[in-house]
């Protein structure tokens, strides 16, 4: 390998770490943000709902708009629109421009993924395509067991504005990678139609795919988006700990990713989602009845984590499966729309968090969650028991998994 190429991955590594914490840190600052900008909660809690909504629109229809732009053009323009998103949002003189702020960095965070696995693929060699996608997305890990708990510290003791600052100066030196590192070269796929993606919606079995990774999604968000709230204000931790609990659950989704993927190997993905959700649902049920002990919802947090993205791998090797069978013309454009479904999964489940917090209380978010969740898996038995009345096994050998 030449030294440019590892540098050029390492650009988009430090671009995945950037847009994983400035999604995920709201949720550590919602009471801060709240506070400061003397909003409600809910209303804060929307800042992560229009994120996610922002990523959902833009991953689809921005990537068909942008598929004859060369890929290093394009790489470069979006790090400098999550850039100037973060700037907008550290600047933002009141809670509208900072929506504006989170929608604008969201359009970003789609498209970045979509061109970012075909970047890192082309830098290396072909027999290390896979290795190359695994190492830009471990900057999303990465994110969530340093990036969000760092930020969230940050944001509690000079200002969660000030977050937005560093996140953006994250953003320059990912962009400035990008401009020297990325070959100008990179070759384009087709890019995908209106028409196509319009057809893999057209499908009802990719549907239902959709409907339990936003269900499932759902389900879990409209717990954690709130989770800082609850923390402190049921669980009477203090700030300072709330970002050591966000540590140890960035961790435990560490483990539970490898341990989710292993499962859906070994077991098939519908098997391991249907364990994942009934465990997922357990969890948000139980934090109904520890949230008030700090010990046991600290432990409770910790389980929480192993499950909430462990069902990542089993979706989406699911999804290419059904693809392959639906629609298999466009592929990609269908996993592609499962990590749309993953936000849109957020951003209802957060908006539907809200009007729980709203019209019920904090301590009722956990358990309606689970019953979202519950949802998620009854719809994952029923794709199980379409399967077999089809003849398709439960495993999915042979299948390559497109990661996002």
């Amino acid at each position: 390998m030449s030294r440019g190429i590892p540098l050029a991955l390492l650009a988009l590594t430090l671009g995945a770490f950037a847009i994983g914490t400035t999604e995920f840190v709201t949720v550590g600052l919602i009471p801060t943000i709240a506070a400061d900008l003397r909003v409600s909660l809910p209303s804060a809690g929307l800042l992560v709902s229009l994120y996610a909504l922002g990523v959902a629109i833009g991953a689809p229809v921005l990537t068909a708009l942008t598929g004859k732009v060369p890929r290093k053009t394009l790489l470069v323009a979006l790090m400098a629109l999550f850039t100037a998103g973060n700037l907008v949002a550290w600047l933002a003189p009141g809670y509208g421009s900072l929506i504006v702020a989170r929608v604008l960095t969201g359009l970003a965070h789609g498209v970045f993924f979509s061109i970012g696995s075909i970047i890192a693929t082309s830098v290396v060699p072909k027999d290390k395509a896979a290795s190359a996608i695994a190492i830009m997305f471990t900057g999303l890990t990465v994110a969530l067991v340093t990036g969000v708990p760092l930020g969230t510290f940050i944001g509690q003791h000079l200002g969660w504005r000030a977050t937005f600052l560093a996140v953006a100066g994250l953003g320059v030196v990912a962009l400035l990678g990008a401009a020297l590192f990325v070959p100008k070269d990179i070759a384009r796929s087709a890019p995908a139609t209106f028409a196509q993606q319009l057809g893999v919606l057209a499908q009802p079995r990719l549907l239902l795919v959709y409907a339990i990774t936003a269900l499932g999604y759902g389900g879990s968000f409209l717990a954690f988006t709130y989770l800082a709230p609850i923390l402190q204000q049921l669980s009477g931790l203090s700030a300072n700990a709330v970002s050591g609990v966000l540590l140890v659950y960035g961790v435990s989704v560490a483990i539970g990713n490898l341990w989710g993927g292993r499962l859906a190997d070994r077991r098939g993905p519908i098997p391991a989602l249907k364990r994942i959700f009934l465990g997922l649902a357990a969890v948000l049920l139980v934090l109904t009845f520890t949230l008030g002990n700090p010990w046991l919802v600290v432990l409770t947090v910790l389980a929480w984590g192993a499950v909430a993205f462990g069902n990542v791998p089993g979706l989406q090797v699911y999804v290419v499966k059904q693809a392959q069978r639906f629609a298999p013309q466009a592929v990609d454009v269908a996993s592609g729309l499962n990590i749309a479904a993953f936000n849109v999964g957020i951003a209802l489940g957060a908006s539907l968090g809200g009007l729980v917090v709203e019209h019920l209380g904090l301590r009722h978010t956990p358990w309606i969650g689970a019953l979202v969740v519950l949802g998620a898996f009854g719809l994952t038995a029923l794709a199980g028991r379409l399967d077999r009345r089809e003849g398709i096994g439960a495993k999915a050998e042979g299948i390559a998994v497109a990661a996002h």
